[in-house]
């Protein structure tokens, strides 16, 4: 959503990184930035490098249609995005999400992730998938 998109352009001047981008999120890259075609399509199981470290890609839609995090597998860590924040899910009232979806995204994508992997969010604390797999039942109650 436009709250991370907005800053892209800043960042591609400051860093000369790529922009990257799932496709299924491109229409929402165009309300912010038309005429403008990310550099790179990312899809699950691609390999994202950045300072020497290897990140997979992992397409977790729910909050976004192309939503993804980055999982950096041999380091114990995966980056959720707008996909799950410490003590539950993205949000899902925002254009193009989807309750259910971030559910079983979070379900089959990040929970299952060893307990001990940390969890750098899109917003706020960090937390573990540990931490978190707990309550996946109480959120699924709750609605959000």
């Amino acid at each position: 959503h436009n709250d991370h998109i907005n800053a892209a352009l800043d960042l591609v001047e400051a860093t000369g990184a790529p922009v990257a981008l799932h496709p299924d999120d491109r229409m929402l890259w165009d309300v912010v930035h038309p005429g403008r075609a990310p550099e790179r399509a990312l899809a699950d199981g691609d390999v994202v490098e950045v300072a020497g470290a290897r990140l997979d890609v992992l397409h977790t839609p729910g909050h976004s249609p192309g939503g993804i995090c980055l999982h950096l597998a041999g380091g114990g860590v995966v980056f959720s995005g707008d996909t799950l924040f410490k003590g539950g899910p993205g949000a899902t009232g925002r254009s193009y999400s989807d309750f259910p979806t971030i559910i079983e995204s979070i379900r089959t994508r990040l929970l299952s992730l060893p307990a001990f992997t940390l969890v750098h969010t899109g917003h706020g604390e960090s937390t573990t998938v540990g931490d978190e797999v707990t309550d996946l039942e109480e959120w699924i109650r709750r609605g959000s």
